[in-house]
């Protein structure tokens, strides 16, 4: 998963992003509001993590324009502002959940996994499709009960493309959800990693089809 954490408080933002790598996520930083929205624009997230009290913009315009865009992207409102008023703002312009300053870490990140499995996967952790079993929680694979090794990009490629199982997805998309604004994967790298997973899903009757000129399609031997 992608998520954008937009604090101006660099040790917060730091220890936030931290802990969304260690959990297996794609995390970006980013500590004014005007840039956040100019991201938003553009990028695709799985989730936001928004502090209000930004310089340039604050957050509740972010939300605000962000929603009048139409994206419906999973937004945590992370704040020191905790009176009513703010709370039902921040919850009328669109926020999904609000947690005030200070908290204990493992509480946001339950919340976390919460809108995440709220916005992708309904009540469950698990994603499906034949004998393969993916726990977007504990990050880990089986095929037939049998544990699949694989890389943290490995990972990243194969749940995005799990989680569009049937529908072609480019490989510009797989681009955005595998880098961070601060780093580069380049298009042989994609090919790399989709051969890897190939040899490693060659005997659970998935298969990964290219679709030229558009990406790539996972789905069942029976069905692709």
């Amino acid at each position: 998963m992608r998520i954008l954490v937009v604090e101006d408080d660099m040790v917060l933002a730091d220890g936030l992003v931290s802990s969304m790598k260690q959990a297996g996520h794609v995390a970006d930083r980013i500590s004014n509001g005007e840039e956040a929205d100019d991201v938003l624009a553009l990028q695709t997230y799985d989730l936001v993590i928004l502090d209000l009290g930004l310089p340039f913009l604050d957050g509740f315009h972010v939300l605000d324009r962000l929603r009048k865009r139409g994206s419906t992207v999973p937004v945590l409102i992370l704040t020191a502002r905790d009176t009513l008023e703010d709370r039902v703002k921040g919850l009328d312009l669109g926020a999904d959940d609000y947690l005030a300053k200070p908290f204990e870490l493992p509480e946001l990140e339950a919340r976390v996994r919460a809108l995440l499995r709220r916005g992708r996967f309904g009540s469950s952790n698990e994603i499906c499709l034949g004998p393969l079993r993916f726990d977007t929680a504990g990050r880990r694979v089986k095929v037939r009960n049998r544990p699949l090794d694989l890389s943290a990009r490995e990972m990243h490629v194969l749940e995005l493309l799990l989680l569009n199982a049937g529908r072609v997805v480019s490989k510009n998309r797989i681009l955005q959800n595998l880098c961070g604004l601060d780093e580069e994967v380049g298009d042989n790298a994609i090919e790399v990693y989709i051969h890897r997973l190939r040899k490693k899903l060659e005997e659970s009757g998935i298969i990964i089809r290219t679709v030229r000129g558009l990406g790539y399609l996972v789905g069942r031997a029976d069905d692709v």
